[in-house]
């Protein structure tokens, strides 16, 4: 397709010529309207969703299920926590026609066999409903733990999506371990040096973008299969910096202006560059993994924080669970 004929297209639909696109959102009319590739979900999101009234049925045919059940107490309402994120995954995939993204319980993200039980479990419902595990992918948090837990699942070939990630320690792990699909915050570490510096980051400059782009250059250079999907961003122009990514999160909000916007857009990230790029073989095992991540403070922060305020809207999620039961 010529420079011209892009030109005349939106910047979404520019986007979708070099990355695939996914929703970041738990709302089913936003994924129908903008067609994204996949959508991903996490504890957020979800809680979100859940609060609107045109979503409150799912919570409620959820519960009514479970009366069939002999569950009681935190039992129970953790099987109806579990059934409602697929509950939305299920009707999520029937508008997309890739993958939806389920999120385990971030409480467990230094739990390494409860990760695993977790997305057993999740993906079981799944095929319950008539789901192929191809496509679901299931989000645990890039700790040690969590990373060897996907290294396990990976086997029993339920795919995972490596999530709160900030550093490259985190990204080689998830590499060597063979996950389907990591998600690199961009915008998060935008925040974490935004605040420590004072600076409000660029384009190419964003802190974000140059990390995104070292670990995808790093993957394909040296052919690793695990897929790059940059994630939270805080702008359009970091969203156009990693044009070319194997997959991009996009929210809503974001997904809206790129669609509404005409400027032409040009792919920055591809294998032929990556193969090009001056990045050095590097291996962790668990010893080095920690000292390495713990030498990043900005990926300490940010991993940390990000696992209490997804492991915060669980309670909160829990909270309306135990009111409907």
């Amino acid at each position: 397709m010529s420079t011209a004929t892009l030109e005349k297209l939106s910047q979404l639909e520019q986007l979708k010529k070099f990355t695939k696109v996914v929703a970041d959102t738990g709302d089913f009319e936003s994924i129908r309207q903008f067609k994204p590739q996949d959508s991903t979900t996490n504890p957020s999101l979800i809680l979100a969703a859940v609060s609107k009234p045109e979503y409150a049925h799912l919570l409620d045919e959820v519960v009514a299920d479970s009366k069939k059940s002999n569950l009681s107490g935190p039992a129970k309402a953790e099987s109806i926590m579990d059934s409602l994120l697929v509950a939305f995954g299920v009707e999520i995939l029937k508008i997309v026609p890739g993958r939806v993204s389920t999120e385990t319980d971030a409480r467990l993200s230094f739990n390494q066999q409860g990760s695993i039980d977790k997305a057993r479990q999740l993906i079981s419902l799944y095929e319950k409903k008539g789901i192929s595990r191809d496509r679901v992918l299931i989000k645990i948090a890039s700790t040690w733990e969590g990373i060897k837990a996907a290294e396990q699942l990976q086997k029993e070939s339920i795919n995972c999506n490596l999530t709160l990630l900030f550093s490259f320690p985190q990204a080689i792990a998830c590499a060597e371990a063979k996950v389907r699909l990591i998600s690199p915050f961009v915008g998060r570490i935008y925040d974490w040096y935004k605040a420590h510096s004072g600076k409000d980051y660029q384009g190419a400059d964003d802190p974000g973008v140059q990390s995104v782009t070292t670990i995808y250059n790093y993957y394909k250079k040296f052919g690793h299969e695990t897929e790059v999907m940059g994630a939270s961003f805080r702008n359009v122009g970091e969203i156009i910096e990693l044009a070319g990514c194997d997959l991009l999160t996009i929210s809503p909000k974001l997904l809206e202006e790129l669609s509404k916007s005409t400027e032409s857009i040009t792919q920055k990230l591809s294998a032929e560059k990556a193969k090009q790029s001056n990045e050095q073989k590097v291996s962790f095992d668990e010893k080095g993994f920690r000292f390495a991540f713990n030498e990043d403070p900005m990926a300490v922060d940010k991993t940390a924080e990000g696992i209490r305020k997804f492991s915060a809207d669980i309670v909160k999620l829990e909270q309306i669970v135990a009111a409907k039961i």
